[in-house]
């Protein structure tokens, strides 16, 4: 258990301090880390093999209040799934994360390449070539026990919103077709979905991860632009979680 979590929960870590008169103050409420502090604490280039992180462009990130959800109950999904939190925090901080596969580093194949091959394998070798996963990584500080409170608060909106429902990001509509919960065990609680989206006829689908250590969330929000073009599922980016959750520690 973090150090920020001892704050609140008093049961699990001695209870409070004691008086001159013998009874047991009240520990205070953890405060919420700074961005500064987040910024320390956030996954950075180096920490996980093989993968690039970088702090998101404008291109790359939502700006808050640029996502609407039409059903209220799904808008910690869709702000999360947005790599948005999913209530309020105190101060928040973002890295992009990108994964390449070796055939994807190796770049689209050539003319001269593709010449050599049938229609099959040169399809099948573009594809190769846009094996990348990106993932969006975010940390949301919060004060006390929202934290706690925000997880469930997200917990729930997944499951009274697992049929799906409709947003809108930067004007555009989006139509989430279903909301699946994953099993993953991390930090000192998670919630992980599936989500499939719909929009202007393309499917794909969404890794969602939210976890909690102490008054702290991060998110992860990741697609893999080879599996969307395939139609195939793809792995929740686990090293990049691990990672993170060692260095909340």
């Amino acid at each position: 258990m973090s150090v920020a979590s001892c704050a609140f929960v008093v049961t699990a870590c001695g209870g409070g301090a004691d008086t001159k008169d013998g009874a047991s103050a009240p520990e205070p409420a953890a405060k919420a880390l700074t961005a500064a502090e987040l910024n320390k604490r956030v996954v950075t280039q180096g920490d996980v093999k093989d993968h690039e992180i970088k702090k998101p462009g404008k291109k790359d990130a939502f700006a808050p209040g640029s996502v609407s959800v039409a059903k209220a109950a799904c808008d910690p999904v869709g702000q999360v799934l947005s790599a948005l939190p999913p209530t309020e925090s105190v101060a928040s901080v973002q890295r992009l994360v990108v994964h390449e596969s070796a055939a994807a580093k190796k770049g689209m194949p050539s003319m001269k390449e593709l010449a050599d091959l049938t229609e099959d394998e040169a399809e099948q070798a573009t594809i190769d070539s846009l094996d990348i996963t990106k993932t969006m990584t975010s940390l949301w500080s919060y004060d006390g026990d929202d934290a706690v409170q925000a997880l469930a608060t997200l917990r729930d909106a997944g499951k009274k919103c697992a049929g799906g429902f409709t947003m809108t990001t930067d004007g555009e509509k989006q139509q989430v077709t279903k909301v699946t919960e994953e099993k993953l065990s991390a930090g000192d609680d998670a919630v992980a979905w599936t989500v499939g989206m719909k929009a202007a006829g393309t499917t794909a689908d969404t890794k969602v991860v939210v976890l909690r250590v102490g008054n702290t969330l991060a998110g992860f929000s990741s697609f893999n632009i080879a599996a969307v073009t395939r139609g195939e599922a793809f792995d929740q980016p686990t090293a990049v979680i691990e990672k993170q959750v060692t260095k909340l520690r």
